[in-house]
Order: C-alpha cells, then structure tokens, then sequence
C-alpha cells in the first residue's frame, strides 16, 4: 500500500469535514423553522461554539492537573457539551428542545434547574472579566429556531465529530467557515452587511502595517474580518510567551451592536485562535464625541462602516450640531477621528467610504475639511465598480490618514479592473494578487498611469471635493460602455438620496 503524503492527508480531513456540514445543513433544511440560510448558518454557529468552547475546556483542564494547579471551568456541570450533547444516545426530542429553550428544565442529569439558554445568559466573568462574559454576551441574542428535537440530535451527533483539539481540523474548518459566512452574506442580500472581500482586508492590513505593542480597533467589526487578518499579521511578530500574551489580550478590540454578526465575529475569532475576543457588543455611536479622551484612542483603526443608514435622533445628538447627519458613514468618520490616538505616535486609518464621501457638501464637507486640516488623509484608494457585488454597485474607496500633520497633498491611485474585463462579478471576485503593483508603489511613490496627487490647498478650496478622476484617464462620458454610465447614474442618485435624508432630518427637527 503507498504511503499518503500530508497533502493527502489534508485533503482527507477537508473533505472529510466539508461533507459533515453539508450533512448538517442539509438535516436542517428538514426542520420546518429554518426556512433559508439566515436561519441555518447562526444555529451551526452557536452549535459549533459550545463544542469550541468544551474541547478548549478539556485542553485547559489537563494543562492545569499537569502543573498542579486549580482549574475553574466557564461552564458548570451538567451543562458543558460532554454533559448533554456528546452521548449520541443522550438527551433528544421534547426533552431536548425544553431543556435548551426553557428557563427552568429537567436537566440531562435529571435534576430540576435552569434550562441550557437561561443558564449561558445568567453567567459572570470574575473580577476583570474572563470567557463567562463572552458567553453571556454571545447567547443574549441566539435563539433556537429548530421545532425538531430529533433533528437536532442528529445535528449534535455530526458536529462532535469535529476536535477542536486539532490544530489540522481547527485550520480546514476556519476555511469552510469563512465560506458558510460568504454565503450568508449572499443570501443576505440588500438586508446584510456589505462583505468586505478578503484580498482587499488583506491588502489593508499589509499596507498599514499593524506593529506588536499597538493597539487595533475596528467599530463596525461585522464577522470580524479585519480584527482576524491583524490577527494573523501580529502573530509573525511575536517570539516570546509575553508576546502571545499581549496579542492575546491587549491588541484587538472590536464593535458589533448586531446580534447575529456579533455571534458570527466571537465564532470567526475563536476559530482563528484568539481566545478571548474582546468585542463590544452595543452601538459603537452610543458615546458623546467631547467625552471621549485619550484613554479611549487606538493606534490603529482598520474598518468598513455601515452606509446608506439612518441613526435614531439621540444618536445624532452626540455629535456637533454643524456635523449631525443621517448618513452612518460620516457618523462613523467622525467618531474614527476622534478615537484615533494623538500621541506619542500618531494613530493611523483605513477606511472604505462610499464615493458620496468624497463629493458629498454640506455636512459633508465640513467633516472632510476637519479631515485635511487636522489629519494627514495622505491616500485616498479608488476602487472599480463590481468590488463589492453583489450587495451594492455603488463605488467605493478607500480612505488612509493618520494624526501626523495637517495634509499637504493627497495621493490618488485608481485600482485597474483585470485586462478585458468590465468589472467583478461574484463568480469573478477580486484577487489578491491585483494589488502586486499597488503594494510596490506604495512606499516608492511616483506618478503614473493609476497614480496621482492634488494639493491639499487646492481641494479646501473647491469645498473640500475630494473626488478627483484621474488625469491620464481617456474616457469621454459620450462614449462610456452602460456599467460606467449607470455607476455615475447611481453616483448622482446617491448624491440625490443625501439631500433627501438632510431634507427629512430637517423637517423631523421643525415638528418635535
């Protein structure tokens, strides 16, 4: 018999793992309160974590008989998954589906107590806060929508196949996992988060160059992808215990107010090797700008805000009144600027904005005046159309400043399209390999056929307009192939769509 190389191997276990959740969803789509994958993937999610959670339980147990020192599970007997879930023979049914969904069951041991949800919701970190905070926080928004407790015992019986314990296993499902979230966000549709595509989170991350010791926040989190990508960007740099330590502990901060991104980003993380993931889970806008001083800033902000959405009046309120707007995305500028550090080094950002930001008057202006008087916005990243589809085909960009200076001059670099195509579909994503020339240019800086520069002068004075085509750019509007006239159509209706939104703000104003 030939001898299987570790590719083989690998292979194996993917396929392995692949087919078992696949098996998972295709169980629930028997079950008649899942009815599409917005409803699938969020059970698999909190399913999956608690299997997470007690094969890292097992892990820290024997570390801790092995060093003779006392161990203190998150989880209590009998509510850890090898109390209730692991015996395939165990619990099912109506039982099942009470103990998990009640407040108070018949629990797996036979016992009368909290059912499973109460008691995950009930739970409190020691002083400092530990991993029970996680779970409370996590499970304050899950809800069981599964009516078959025999379903989902089948479910159970598949997904404790998985060991977690396995560096091999832990590393192929991430890979799935991030594609089941994709998914999600596909199906999602107009109602879901605009997924950031990887390459380009990548590519941010690359270029800004998180450092370890430096602190990195991002309030819009979502599913977690920039904190996961600083993540394994910061892990290259560590060499000691210490160094773990820190990364582990006092690098990555996040802010998702959703409930289910919220699940999805503590799953994504935990899966990615963080062990605690330090995710606020309320709204990023709740905090007065003047109140938020310098043991509130981060040296790094790397985010994708919402766009396009509107805030409740007492949100607005905790921003100047010449800059209180209805649109999130200059909300979420404003509070990035504040909450980027001062001093000793000058905290630093990338921020994707749509291209109303950049024409936008207005309050809109007056933020992006602030933005070049009191910052250095020293590149401004324009992307193609189709970066983002399906969930929009509005065009983005991507902002990079930092606290530095005041600007001087902005650099422009207009991401090109692949030879021959028109734009990218969801069945032709962006790569990122697009981004070689980019990423040469980036430190070695010279004008050319995607790259050019406008003073900062010159901006301040045509209203702080910052969307400027570039100058080597050919195309006459007479004879632009229709995805280009329609994306300046919907530049034009975007700009419409904000006047209409400061319009309603104001009237709202006048009859209160």
């Amino acid at each position: 018999m030939a001898r299987r190389t570790k590719k083989e191997f690998y292979q194996t276990t993917a396929q392995t793992l692949g087919s078992l959740i696949k098996s998972c969803r295709d169980i629930m789509r028997k079950d008649k309160g899942l009815t599409t994958d917005l409803d699938r993937l969020p059970m698999l999610t909190w399913i999956m974590f608690l299997k997470f959670l007690d094969d890292m339980e097992h892990v820290r147990e024997t570390e801790a008989a092995l060093e003779d020192r006392r161990f203190r599970p998150a989880l209590e007997s009998p509510y850890r998954w090898r109390d209730w879930a692991a015996n395939p023979e165990g619990i099912t049914g109506d039982a099942l589906m009470t103990f998990i969904n009640q407040e108070e069951a018949v629990r797996p041991d036979g016992t009368k107590g909290a059912g499973l949800f109460a008691y995950l919701r009930s739970l409190r970190g020691a002083d400092g806060g530990d991993r029970r905070d996680v779970i409370r926080t996590v499970f304050q928004g899950v809800v069981n929508r599964m009516l078959s407790g025999y379903l989902l015992r089948d479910i159970l019986n598949k997904i404790d196949h998985i060991h977690f314990t396995s560096t091999g296993e832990i590393y192929t499902l991430g890979h799935l996992y991030e594609s089941m979230l994709k998914e999600m966000r596909d199906a999602a549709g107009e109602n879901g988060e605009f997924y950031t595509p990887r390459p380009l989170v990548k590519f941010i991350v690359a270029v800004v160059n998180p450092l370890l010791g430096e602190t990195i926040l991002d309030p819009a989190c979502g599913t977690g992808g920039f904190l996961a990508e600083a993540f394994e960007h910061l892990k290259k740099q560590c060499k000691t215990a210490e160094d773990h330590q820190r990364l582990q502990r006092e690098t990555l901060f996040g802010i998702e107010a959703k409930p289910l991104p919220y699940l999805l980003c503590q799953m994504n993380l935990l899966l990615h090797g963080i062990e605690m993931p330090n995710i606020d889970s309320l709204n990023a806008l709740r905090f007065p700008l003047r109140e938020i001083g310098d043991k509130d800033r981060v040296d790094i902000i790397i985010t994708n805000p919402p766009f396009g959405g509107e805030e409740e009046r007492g949100i607005l309120g905790n921003f100047p009144e010449d800059k209180q707007t209805a649109e999130t995305a200059l909300l979420f500028l404003q509070l990035i600027m504040r909450r980027l550090r001062r001093q000793p080094e000058p905290g630093r950002a990338a921020v994707v904005v749509p291209n109303g930001t950049l024409f936008g008057d207005g309050v809109c202006a007056r933020i992006k005046e602030e933005l070049l008087r009191e910052f250095n916005l020293h590149t401004i990243l324009r992307l193609p159309n189709g970066v983002f589809s399906p969930y929009t085909g509005i065009s983005t960009n991507v902002l990079f400043f930092d606290r530095s200076v005041s600007t001087q001059e902005v650099w422009y670099y207009e991401h090109p399209l692949p030879e021959g195509r028109k734009n990218y579909t969801k069945t032709l994503p962006l790569q990122y390999e697009e981004f070689d020339s980019c990423l040469a240019w980036w430190n070695h800086r010279e004008e050319n056929d995607q790259a050019w520069k406008v003073r900062a002068a010159e901006l301040l004075a045509n209203a702080c307009n910052l969307d400027r085509k570039n100058p080597r750019s050919k195309e006459d509007i007479t004879h632009l192939p229709p995805d280009k006239l329609a994306d300046d159509i919907l530049k034009k209706e975007q700009h419409i769509a904000e006047i209409v939104a400061r319009i309603q703000a104001k009237l709202r104003e006048t009859s209160t």
